[in-house]
């Protein structure tokens, strides 16, 4: 009698008949767990998509609190961003903020925005929105600061962050990054707490309004004439700190923030 890995027929179903070396039967019972485990995985996605997002929003809120210097040990973030900011939304393209939209409902997916020319791109964006999401830090009616989104490229990555400056338009108050994929121990210093504390108090702009403000090569002289404009540079990171200051001075400058915190600083309404 032939000796084959088949069992006798017993009435079961298409694999049962099949040996278990069979190719195809291996091919589908492959098929079929990949099938199983797509399902699982989506299903979880979509269950836990909620969370992800509640998770991403506490922590977006939670880095507008840090850059403005409202983030402390035990903190309810909920609380204070609800009491603290007015959360707004900043039509680029006039200097202005619009009226009627909801920040949260922005959407700066892939293709959205105006191509920059590269001249022009000196953050390294690609494409700059027209409107964003600004971020008035009050107590009571009265303006005390705000936290702007800044993006650029650095050596590896786009990082991601908050600048915060006085009510003035012109003074730091703190920077957060939430997000970059730049070297640990180097570039990644750019989330180092004592790193980001030289930033508080700089100033942005000169006396003609141009944007001055800067990350130094090598350490900031406190008696230097540009001192109140520089940052100390980054042991071994040149490149993400040269990112950093085109991050900056573009954000800043005439083609994103400048119309706007112009009007801030000439004491103008901001509504």
């Amino acid at each position: 009698m032939p000796n084959d890995d088949r069992t006798p027929d017993s009435g079961g179903g298409f694999l049962s008949r099949l040996p278990n070396d069979s190719i195809t039967k291996t091919l589908i019972v492959a098929v079929g767990l990949s099938l199983v485990c797509s399902v699982v995985v989506s299903v979880a996605a979509v269950g836990l998509k909620p969370r992800q997002e509640a998770n991403a929003e506490a922590s977006r809120r939670a880095e507008i609190l840090r850059a403005a210097g409202l983030m402390r040990e035990g903190v309810n973030v909920d609380q204070v961003f609800g009491e603290r900011v007015d959360a707004r939304v900043l039509d680029l393209e006039t200097g202005m903020l619009a009226e009627g939209m909801d920040p949260d409902a922005l959407s700066d997916g892939p293709g959205t925005g105006t191509p920059l020319p590269a001249a022009e791109d000196l953050a390294g964006i690609g494409r700059r929105p027209r409107y964003v999401p600004v971020y008035l830090i009050r107590d009571g009616d009265e303006l005390q600061s705000l936290v702007l989104p800044v993006h650029g490229y650095g050596l590896w990555s786009t990082m991601y962050g908050f600048l915060a400056l006085a009510a003035d338009g012109n003074t730091v108050k703190g920077l957060s990054f939430y997000q970059h994929g730049e070297t640990p121990g180097l570039g990644g210093e750019i989330e180092n707490p004592r790193w980001l504390a030289g930033w508080h108090g700089k100033k942005v702009y000169g006396e003609q309004g141009q944007v001055q403000l800067a990350v130094k090569k090598g350490e900031v002289d406190p008696s230097g004439p540009k001192s109140q404009w520089q940052v100390d540079g980054l042991s071994g990171a040149t490149l993400t700190a040269n990112g950093v200051t085109n991050m900056i001075q573009y954000w800043l400058g005439d083609g994103a923030f400048g119309p706007f915190l112009a009007r801030l600083r000439n004491g103008e309404s901001l509504s």
